[in-house]
């Protein structure tokens, strides 16, 4: 079984989807004249400077239930995590400092694949009956393929896939293991025996976690919204801080270590200690995969949560998701990576969590390995509330009218939103095979990346419509059209 699935790993994450996230990549940042290069000042203008400050013009014409910073700190929330911290520890790992250079490549894209992606989210989303916005993937396939398209009911299909893909990470996942690993390892907790019967530290800590998420997404998504955007920045903050001491720390092997990222990236690496050595393509694989995994950039999500934003353009808001892709990738992962090189702690064996607890306390002991602990909590708390979001917009669309089946499908969620994690922590506790669950991992993130990918990739022309729009209403590039539609849903009350 475990054989199958690490060759299905190997076949979700090889040559096809590998080349459709590359080309399609290259076909938006081509098409759209390099935008998140060229207009990367304005990019970090109308995101990082907004995000204390107010903006009048824009509030005057914003519909939608969250404000920009809401829905970006829920969304940060969902994927800076601890993706960013085993996920690119993992990646490190095993494919050496090379799969970093990748990384970052893959960024480099897919930041305006996440500009695409949150662009359709927020055209085509919907209003409840509650007055709530919701919209993601699974609108813009009804509504782009389905109506527009003339697909009719054939737009079910690759939603369908879709929705099985996202909603398999609900019942796949490895925060919970993660953090309780830092968490008990860091605190050195010992093993309960109650009854007879033993609990080890990680399950736990384990548990802990599972009442914490229930606590945070008690409130749904306006609430959550709420709390991350003040619990956020601090988070970020903090880990920012401690990376940077940890690079400081180790200056003089600075110039060493990012050497490696790019001579490794073309070269392979090979074995060292417990490392067993790895090669390009292998590399350019673990890469890219823990990239889409820590940014999400393709994946699907973010558009989720950003198409419930108050905005006065969706494109503005598509600004955000390249924001959110530079900080994951460029700032938050690469601050892990240069810590797990500089460590030295790559080789020996480890990997996930451990190997991040383990380069931290090398440079700053038990107050490093209890500070990384904190942090853990506070990501795998706020990754899995920012989840959580993108499954009730799911359940909003398959149950798009108040009834009893929503009322009761809705209960049922709520009551058993943290337990899968907890289950997972149990079992791998007991069976000790981790690199089984990061298996997992890859396989559901690739089937609903590789669905979002090739949609958005058919829906493009829509994407190019509104980036020439917003162009020329606030870049003073080229010439705006009057009656220029923003919002799917503005030409539905026009044909009222």
């Amino acid at each position: 079984m475990i054989d199958f699935l690490n060759w299905l790993d190997g076949v979700l994450w090889g040559v096809p989807l590998i080349v459709l996230m590359i080309a399609t990549g290259l076909y938006f940042t081509v098409r759209s004249g390099f935008f998140q290069f060229r207009h990367f000042g304005w990019i970090m203008k109308r995101t990082a400077g907004q995000m204390f400050g107010s903006d009048k013009e824009a509030k005057q014409s914003e519909q939608g239930m969250l404000t920009a910073f809401e829905a970006i700190s829920t969304a940060i929330g969902g994927t800076v995590g601890f993706g960013n911290i085993a996920g690119v520890a993992t990646a490190v790992a095993a494919g050496g400092p090379g799969a970093v250079l990748w990384m970052w490549l893959t960024a480099c894209l897919g930041m305006i694949l996440k500009q695409v992606e949150v662009t359709l989210g927020c055209y085509y989303r919907r209003k409840n009956e509650k007055g709530e916005y919701y919209g993601g993937p699974t609108y813009y396939m009804e509504r782009g393929l389905g109506t527009e398209r003339g697909w009719g009911k054939l737009w079910l299909i690759p939603a369908v896939i879709f929705g099985i893909g996202i909603f398999s990470t609900f019942f796949v996942t490895s925060s919970n293991l993660t953090a309780a690993q830092v968490v008990s390892g860091a605190f050195k907790l010992p093993d309960l025996t109650v009854g007879g019967i033993t609990v080890e530290g990680v399950i736990l800590v384990g548990i802990l976690l599972c009442v914490l998420t229930y606590l945070i997404t008690s409130g749904g998504t306006k609430k959550i919204a709420s709390v991350f955007s003040k619990l956020v920045p601090f988070m970020s903050f903090l880990y920012i801080l401690m990376g940077i001491g940890m690079i400081l720390a180790n200056l003089s092997q600075v110039p060493e270590a990012i050497a490696s990222i790019f001579t490794n990236a073309f070269t392979g690496t090979a074995a060292i200690g417990g490392f067993a050595g790895c090669a390009v393509s292998e590399m350019i694989r673990v890469g890219m995969a823990r990239s889409v995994y820590s940014n999400e950039a393709g994946w699907g999500t973010s558009p989720m949560i950003h198409a419930s934003a108050h905005t006065r353009h969706p494109v503005e808001q598509g600004l955000w998701g390249s924001f959110e892709v530079f900080f994951d990738t460029v700032v938050v992962c690469t601050i892990t990576a240069l810590s797990v090189i500089l460590s030295g702690k790559w080789t020996d064996g480890s990997n996930g969590g451990t190997l991040a607890l383990n380069a931290f306390a090398g440079s700053f002991g038990t107050a490093g390995s209890i500070l990384l602990a904190v942090i853990m909590v506070i990501f795998t708390v706020t990754t899995s509330g920012g989840w959580f979001t993108y499954y009730l917009a799911i359940l909003e669309h398959l149950y798009k009218k108040e009834g009893p089946l929503k009322d009761l499908v809705m209960k049922v969620f709520y009551a058993v939103r943290a337990l899968p994690g907890l289950l997972w922590t149990i079992y791998l506790v007991k069976t000790d095979n981790q690199g089984f669950i990061w298996t997992l991992v890859d396989i559901t993130s690739a089937i609903p990346t590789f669905i979002n990918v090739a949609v958005i990739l058919i829906l493009s022309s829509q994407y190019f419509k509104l980036l020439k729009d917003y162009k020329a209403r606030y870049l003073s590039i080229g010439k705006m059209e009057k009656d220029a539609r923003l919002f799917y849903e503005d030409g539905m009350k026009e044909m009222r």
